[in-house]
């Protein structure tokens, strides 16, 4: 087969990663791809936002699958505008993206198909917004209603704090994406992102994982895109599991079915496990950066299979996938100042020396000069994987090939993991 994956960030890499090692595939070309896919795949320069020179590099390529990586290329409508092309598509088109791509369209979503969900408010003035925080308890939480880079989202512990990140998101910090926002009640419970296929009639669950938003140790600091992630995690009993793919999986594939855009592709619950049960923070139209990273290293089957039947409507004749009966974690090396204003073009030595067979490094962030001098060039910009017989092993291979790598300029958190570690 002939794949073209679009995206350039670490969950890019982990999926080229992946699909590079099957034995399905004869050639994969990454658009725009990054320094660290470049060792993997070929790598053309064309934005995952546009459409027109993606449907022409995979008709270049004979390409046989497009791999959607990131929201933003779903938000542009590829998967319409490949699968127009005939081209088959893995990745949901921007009617069913509408899950991730605005809160507002989820949170009445949910009202329409009976998914829990917290308690909310859509405003779009200041003086709405405002008043909306009556309805609510401190702390209050205050999402930009449209796509933010995981950075839409405040969780404010004082009344001044959430006018703040209200004035913030109307405001403009977000362009249009903050042209409304979302006003939700707090939810008390433990976080967790579970996955899940479809093909637009069968689905299938996916793998799970953890993720740590904020960006200090402690879960301090603001939030984030994801600073690391680990799995399996200890939140997901089989009794959770179940939960979640027979109150929020299931009815989210027969809601967006039924609205007319069934959905093809991977669903990524974020969920909050709380006292009645599971309920919904948000759902995104992709894997999670950064827990696809630690799917793929856990993922025992060959992904491309699995790619293929979402985009081809076979997922009914495949197996449940298998995984590694060990523990995946993955943490991620940020540019100092992330996730405001991180500093650009810091130096990095040693992330492509080998740490082992079970310790990958994906680039999340990165450039590369003339020179061959490795740079960053985001905020988010080395994602550290290792594999172990247990959490703590393989938190101590990412660790260590952490302090390995020579880059001044980041920072991580030291204390990925600490909720399983802890029981």
């Amino acid at each position: 087969m002939n794949i073209l994956l679009v995206g350039s960030g670490g969950r890019e890499h982990a999926l080229a990663w992946k699909i590079a090692a099957s034995p399905l595939v004869s050639r994969l070309v990454a658009a725009p791809g990054n320094p660290g896919m470049a060792a993997l795949c070929e790598t053309r320069d064309v934005g995952a936002t546009e459409v027109d020179g993606l449907v022409a590099l995979a008709r270049e390529i004979a390409a046989d699958l497009v791999v959607i990586g990131p929201e933003s290329s779903v938000a542009a409508g590829l998967a319409d505008a490949v699968q127009a092309a005939g081209i088959a598509c893995f990745g949901p088109t921007a009617q069913a993206g509408q899950l991730e791509s605005s809160k507002a369209f989820t949170k009445a979503f949910c009202d329409r198909y009976g998914l829990p969900t917290a308690a909310y408010v859509v405003c779009e003035t200041l003086d709405q917004a405002k008043a909306a925080l009556d309805r609510f308890e401190a702390p209050f939480v205050v999402k930009a209603d449209g796509l933010a880079a995981g950075k839409g989202v405040t969780v404010a512990t004082t009344r001044g704090e959430a006018e703040a990140a209200i004035e913030d998101a109307l405001g403009g910090r977000f362009g249009a994406a903050g042209a409304r926002v979302v006003i939700e009640e707090f939810l008390e419970g433990e976080i967790g992102s579970l996955f899940a296929l479809c093909d637009g009639e069968t689905s299938m669950l996916f793998g799970w994982a953890q993720d740590h938003k904020r960006a200090f140790d402690g879960e301090q600091g603001p939030n984030t895109g994801g600073m690391g992630t680990y799995s399996p995690a200890p939140v997901f009993t089989p009794e959770l599991v179940e939960q979640v793919r027979t109150h929020l999986v299931e009815p989210a594939f027969a809601g967006i079915a039924a609205e007319g855009a069934p959905y093809k592709g991977v669903l990524f619950v974020e969920l909050m496990a709380t006292r009645h049960g599971p309920e919904l923070v948000e759902f995104n139209a992709r894997f999670g950066d950064p827990e696809c990273q630690v799917l793929m290293l856990r993922l025992e089957s060959d992904l491309v299979p699995y790619l293929v039947a979402c985009a081809n409507g076979t997922l009914k004749d495949m197996p449940q996938p298998q995984w590694r009966d060990e523990a995946a974690v993955c943490v991620v090396l940020a540019a100092q100042g992330y996730p405001g204003a991180p500093r650009p073009g810091g130096e990095i030595r040693g992330a492509e020396v080998r740490f082992g067979d079970d310790v990958v490094t994906f680039h999340a962030g990165t450039r590369r000069d003339n020179d061959g001098t490795l740079r960053a060039a985001g905020g988010r910009v080395l994602n550290v994987c290792a594999r172990g017989p247990t959490l703590q092993a393989a938190l101590d291979k990412a660790y260590a090939a952490v302090d390995a790598i020579d880059f001044p300029d980041g920072f991580c958190r030291r204390d990925i993991g600490w909720r399983a570690l802890a029981r």
